[in-house]
């Protein structure tokens, strides 16, 4: 029912298994060769010469159908000794025009045509060929090579570069599905929709035409050329339309070829890598060639353009140091698109770190931006005071966190608006070993669209579904542009939210459940000191950690112990050799933790870092006695309403959409997304007590999960909802307060089993779902369509509580 909200399907183009097949094939032939010695750039040239060869006999560049297959069989021994030869013989040929070949070659070979664009032109050593390559070689020709997609290049590319290059490079290159999201909402879907008005119109129809001609597009991170090539192939599938249009009208002069106004010279790229780049200009050549094919077909004459003339503008440089007027004038240019290299702070190389730097170094705290954002600055000051419209595929993390703030501060202060967004979906292609990365695309200019579309996802997995919306933000929410900078205290009169606390130890204040029953069995007086220590980890898992907790210790206790002054010693060791200046001092008090921010009563826990599976952010009480390390954060003073509230489908949409991702798990932040939550205002008695009912109801059913052989008593008013706090439980657990933490009673589920969205029980999201709509009704008297309708609520609420 998609369609009551203003969704739409984005029709795409489905993938051809034919693409996979064929750089399949490719790779084995590719793995046999680099297995015997021959390998680096001399076979990644050989793979491009010999894939171009296969593409030609079955497209018609060569005169007879099946003739290097048939010259491959006819003039090679079966044993692939002299393989290596003949193919650089041919190559030879290739690379001669026919009125400076010998006249003494051979009839066979003297029929492969002049090709030129320098592909053959580079000298290579002979590769050595034996029985199974040149059988593998042969495989690859029965293949129908006429349906496949130059873009399978690119694919062919990626499968042959091992793991660590492909990490090292930011190298995720794109199914042709994925590359229509972006370039159909950039400039296909206006172009097609402006020839449906014009076509029965020859005076437009013509004009159309040659605006098409006038087109021109840069990739500033080309790799192999996907990108422009499946823009290439769209545009002469219109331009193809377009002389469908003129035949019908009677205005098509018999020669049709003389009518093809588009080509290869309308294509800029820059690519780093030069292997790529040279693949990138004969997957285009190749995609010319497929459509003059198509052109053919249509009207029935061949055309082809070899020997090659015109050239796409493919240059080998590092598209962050390169003044890309050098490329093309900025006058000239209609779009700027790609798939620029990812890269997350902690995996940029120092070559990258500084490359990135040349570009964002003038923006505050940049150091903690992707190297993917090089390319949307440079993009946005390149094309400042022009028309030009930019679209790039990024990771989802350019917009969460504190990104959006470093990041999209810049660009909307210099004034680009977005104009058509693709929110998380899961990146594919057709590679081997293809990377699972969560995207996003963001489409950019500084002529704002007056008709912006959104496209969402039910599951990252899913297709995009498009939707008209008043405007984009930078977090992909269809509200108010808001930038989120980190805050030190919460909006309104929230309760207060800290790191936990970090013993700076070197590990010699933590203790594992074994050592503290060796370490109580030898010296039990000393029980009172050891406490739980509960991280992310423990509190979602159950897991069972202790740590020794020495503030306001009876120092003639602590001197009698042997075992407490050995870790003491330890402690100060390690903090005296710190090279931070405030961690030397800590070595003064080596019984204290280097930050504690333990509360003296009962706390909320708030995981820092959380699986994205869960449609819920766990959060729950902990008694004072247990201390939360600073991989948590804990909120002090919370009440059942405050537990509802940061419990409920409203705060947990907010979270999605503001924080942080470690990897692609969210990584919750007090700065960003606890401080900045808008709370319900003015809220009435009903309503805050409807929540802290639904709340209590929430723990209710927890406890039954996580302690199901007792009964949960009613807690007193003192500490309501809290005696049932966590899931770090074992069966004749002591400690401090033992009773009110279950003691004697069978573990039961844990916060990640209760939550984990395959073995969440029902009753569990029943209370949950209770608990939102009673925090919904706190807010509004609307009813939210899901997490983007309250999240853009939200962005509204917070600009009205911060605009004063």
């Amino acid at each position: 029912f998609g369609f009551i909200a203003g969704y739409r399907p984005q029709q795409l183009r489905a993938e051809d298994p034919v693409n996979v097949k064929a750089a399949e094939k490719m790779g084995r032939l590719h793995d046999q060769l680099r297995d015997s010695g021959y390998e680096g750039h001399q076979l990644e040239v050989l793979l491009v010469r010999l894939l171009f060869c296969l593409f030609a006999e079955d497209t018609g560049i060569f005169d007879e159908a099946q003739a290097f297959r048939q010259w491959v069989e006819d003039r090679t021994a079966e044993d692939g000794n002299d393989l290596g030869a003949k193919l650089a013989e041919a190559f030879q040929v290739m690379n001669t025009p026919p009125e400076k070949r010998q006249s003494t070659r051979d009839e066979q070979l003297a029929s492969f045509p002049y090709i030129n664009g320098q592909l053959f032109a580079e000298f290579l050593p002979i590769a050595a060929f034996n029985a199974q390559m040149r059988d593998a070689l042969l495989d690859a020709c029965a293949l129908d090579w006429s349906q496949i997609s130059p873009a399978v290049f690119g694919s062919m590319f990626q499968s042959i570069m091992d793991k660590d290059a492909r990490r090292n490079l930011g190298a995720h290159y794109t199914s042709e599905q994925n590359i229509e999201k972006l370039i159909k909402p950039l400039f296909l879907d206006e172009l097609r929709a402006e020839f449906e008005k014009v076509k029965h119109n020859k005076n437009r129809l013509f004009e159309f035409h040659k605006k098409l001609r006038t087109l021109t597009f840069l990739d500033p991170a080309c790799g192999c050329g996907n990108f422009l090539v499946v823009t290439y192939r769209a545009l002469r599938e219109l331009e193809l339309d377009v002389l469908r249009a003129s035949r019908q009208s009677g205005q098509l002069s018999l020669d049709v070829h003389s009518l093809i106004q588009l080509d290869v010279d309308q294509f800029f790229g820059i690519e780093i890598e030069e292997f790529p780049a040279r693949i990138a200009e004969v997957a285009l050549w190749l995609t010319d060639h497929q459509m003059n094919l198509k052109v053919g077909e249509e009207f029935g004459l061949y055309f082809a353009r070899i020997p090659l003339k015109s050239a796409p503008h493919i240059h080998h440089a590092n598209a962050l140091r390169l003044d890309w007027e050098e490329v093309i004038p900025k006058e000239r240019l209609s779009y700027i698109l790609g798939n620029p290299p990812f890269g997350g702070k902690q995996y940029q190389s120092k070559e990258q770190k500084e490359d990135l730097k040349t570009v964002v170094g003038h923006i505050k705290g940049a150091g903690v931006l992707d190297f993917v954002t090089g390319w949307f600055v440079k993009a946005g000051n390149f094309v400042e005071g022009t028309a030009v419209q930019c679209a790039f595929v990024s990771t989802n993390s350019i917009v969460q966190g504190e990104q959006v703030s470093v990041l999209w501060s810049q660009l909307l202060a210099q004034g680009i608006h977005i104009n058509f967004a693709h929110r998380t979906f899961s990146w594919s292609n057709e590679a081997r070993g293809k990377a699972a990365v969560h995207c996003v695309i963001i489409g950019f200019g500084f002529v704002e669209s007056t008709r912006k579309t959104l496209f969402d996802y039910d599951h990252v997995n899913g297709e995009p579904q498009a939707r008209s919306v008043n405007n984009i933000n930078p977090y992909l929410v269809d509200a108010t542009t808001v930038v989120l900078q980190k805050r030190r205290t919460p909006l309104g009169s929230a309760p207060s939210m800290a790191y936990g606390s970090k013993p700076v130890d070197g590990g010699a204040f933590v203790l594992s459940g074994e050592q503290r029953e060796e370490i109580l069995a030898a010296y039990p007086n000393i029980k009172p000191y050891i406490r739980r220590f509960v991280g992310s980890k423990e509190f979602l898992y159950g897991l069972e950690r202790w740590v020794l907790w020495l503030k306001d210790a009876d120092p003639v206790l602590v001197a009698g112990c042997p075992f407490i002054k050995t870790r003491l010693a330890q402690v100060r060791a390690m903090r005296a050799e710190s090279s931070k200046a405030a961690t030397r001092e800590d070595a003064s008090t080596p019984t204290l933790f280097a930050e504690d921010r333990q509360p003296e009563a009962d706390f909320l826990i708030v995981p820092e870092v959380s699986s994205e599976r869960r449609q819920y952010l766990p959060i729950g009480y902990e008694p004072a006695d247990t201390i939360a390390s600073n991989l948590v954060y804990i909120v002090l003073g919370a009440d059942e309403y405050a537990f509802g509230v940061l419990n409920s489908a409203m705060h947990n949409g907010w979270m999605r959409y503001v924080a942080g991702r470690l990897k692609s798990d969210f990584r919750y932040s007090a700065g960003l997304v606890y401080n900045n939550f808008p709370w319900p205002q003015d809220i009435s008695d009903d309503h805050r007590e409807s929540i802290e009912a639904a709340a209590q109801a929430v723990l209710d059913v927890r406890a039954k999960y996580m302690n199901p052989l007792s009964e949960a008593p009613s807690p007193p008013d003192q500490v309501r909802g809290r005696l049932q706090p966590s899931p770090t439980r074992g069966e004749g657990e002591e400690g401090p307060d033992s009773a009110a933490r279950g003691e004697g009673v069978n573990k039961g589920a844990t916060l990640a089993d209760l939550y984990d969205p395959l073995t969440m029980p029902p009753d569990l999201l029943k209370a949950h779902r209770k608990l939102d709509a009673e925090v919904d009704a706190a807010y509004s008297r609307k009813k939210f369509a899901g997490d983007a309708d309250r999240v853009a609520f939200l962005f509204d609420l917070y600009q009205q509580l911060t605009s004063g």
